[in-house]
C-alpha cells in the first residue's frame, strides 16, 4: 500500500526534477498549470485528501496541445469519480488513495479514467510504509537511490543512497525556472538535486452536483511488493523506472491502455531507512520525519522546534520554498512480520549538513 508521502522540494525545484523527453526526443521542462504551484504544499509528511504535485499530459486541459507535453498539476490525493453524486468529497464511502493493478478493468471508479487515458505520475521524494513485528509498528522510509548528479534514468537495482545537500540549487521563481528547453535540447543548468520517485497513477475530475469548482484527485496504483520490500509490507506503489517509461504511462495518444498496464510491475529498485514513530501521525511535519533512526539504539527521534534544514526552509522566500504544511489526521499502515534487508542511511548527513547555498546568475 501507500498511505504515506513526503514531498519537501519547492515548486520551481520539482520543475527542474521532471525534466523530459518529448516524442522526438528534445529535453523538455514541465510548466506548472495556472495556478496550481500555489496550492501546492511541500510537506514531510503527506497524508490522503492533502493536495500533492503529479505530472501529466497537457491535452488533457488544453485540446490544442501536443499529447507527450507535459504539465504539473497539484491534486487531490484520493480519486473522486466524476460520477459521484454527493456535494461533499468527504462522503465517499469508500478509500481511493491506492488502487489494485489487478483491479483497474473491474472497479468502475478506475476503468473509466483508464479507458479515458487519464494517466498521471504522482511525484513525492519517497513513501512511508510500516513494518508490524511482535505487535510493534516499525515506519520506514522508502524512495529512488540517490547518486551524485543524478538526474534520472533507469537504476540498476537497490543501492547505498548517495544524496547531496551542496548540490541542490534554488534561487528562481517557478516562472524562471520552467521555461520550455530550446530546440537543440540544450540546458544549461542541469538538476542535481533529489531524484523524484515517480508512481503510476490515475486521476479524474468531478464537479459538486450543486455547481462550484471542478476537483482534479488521484489514486496510487499498487503491486505486489519487490523481493526487497516484501519484509515490509506486501504491496507497493506502480514504479515507473526512468525517463521512457515516464513518457509511456503519460501518452495516451501513441500508448493505449493494454500497452500502459504492462508497466505496472513489481521493481526491485528501490531503498530504505527506518525512521521515528513521529511519523505515525501527520501532525508532524519535520525533517526529523526522514531522519534514518538507528533501531539497535532503540532511541527514538523527538519533535524538534528547529533544525538546520528547517531553517533554511524558512530563510528562503515564499516563492522560492514554501512551508510545509501541517495536517491533522492520524493514521500509519500494516505489514507483515518479516525483516527487511539492512540499507545505509548517509541521508542523515544530508539532512543535518551544510545549510544549502543558492544558486548565483
Amino acid at each position: 500500500m501507500c498511505g504515506r508521502t513526503a514531498c519537501t522540494l519547492a515548486p520551481d525545484e520539482v520543475s527542474r526534477a521532471c525534466r523530459y523527453r518529448d516524442r522526438k526526443g528534445r529535453l523538455r521542462q514541465p510548466r506548472w498549470r495556472d495556478g496550481d504551484a500555489d496550492k501546492y504544499r511541500p510537506s514531510y509528511n503527506k497524508n490522503p485528501q492533502s493536495m500533492s504535485p503529479v505530472l501529466l499530459s497537457k491535452r488533457h486541459f488544453d485540446k490544442s496541445a501536443s499529447v507527450d507535453k507535459c504539465v504539473l498539476a497539484t491534486m487531490r490525493w484520493g480519486l473522486i469519480p466524476a460520477w459521484f453524486g454527493e456535494n461533499d468529497p468527504s462522503k465517499m464511502r469508500y478509500s481511493t488513495s491506492n488502487c489494485r493493478s489487478d483491479g483497474l478493468l473491474v472497479k468502475k471508479s478506475y476503468k473509466e479514467p483508464l479507458l479515458k487515458g487519464q494517466r498521471c505520475v504522482v511525484l513525492a521524494d519517497g513513501f512511508y510504509e510500516w513494518r508490524t513485528q511482535d505487535k510493534v509498528k516499525q515506519p520506514f522510509f522508502i524512495y529512488f537511490p540517490q547518486t551524485l548528479g543524478s538526474t534520472g534514468g533507469k537504476t540498476d537495482g537497490p543501492s547505498t543512497p548517495f544524496p547531496h545537500k551542496e548540490n541542490v540549487e534554488i534561487s528562481c521563481t517557478p516562472e524562471e525556472a520552467a521555461p520550455d528547453l530550446n530546440e537543440e535540447g540544450r540546458e544549461t543548468k542541469e538538476w542535481t538535486g533529489w531524484k523524484l520517485l515517480t508512481m503510476a497513477g490515475l486521476f479524474d475530475c468531478w464537479t459538486p452536483p450543486d455547481g462550484g469548482d471542478p476537483l482534479y484527485s488521484y489514486s496510487i496504483i499498487t503491486v505486489d511488493a519487490s523481493p526487497n520490500l516484501e519484509g515490509i509490507h506486501h504491496r507497493m506503489p506502480a514504479i515507473l523506472d526512468g525517463e521512457e517509461e515516464v513518457r509511456s504511462w503519460l501518452d495516451f495518444g501513441e500508448v493505449k491502455s493494454s500497452q500502459a498496464m504492462k508497466l505496472l510491475q513489481p521493481k526491485n529498485i528501490l531503498t530504505f531507512h527506518p525512521v521515528s514513530s513521529l511519523v505515525n501521525s501527520t501532525r508532524n511535519n519535520s525533517p526529523e520525519c526522514l531522519q534514518p533512526l538507528d533501531l539497535q539504539s532503540k532511541k527514538d527521534v523527538k519533535p524538534k522546534g528547529s533544525s538546520k534544514m528547517m531553517s533554511w526552509l524558512k530563510s528562503s522566500t515564499p516563492s522560492k520554498r514554501k512551508e510545509p504544511s501541517s495536517c491533522e489526521t492520524t493514521g500509519e499502515e500494516e505489514s507483515k512480520a518479516k525483516t527487511p534487508r539492512k540499507s545505509a542511511g548517509p541521508l542523515q548527513q544530508w539532512l543535518h549538513g551544510a545549510s544549502k547555498k543558492p544558486r548565483t546568475k
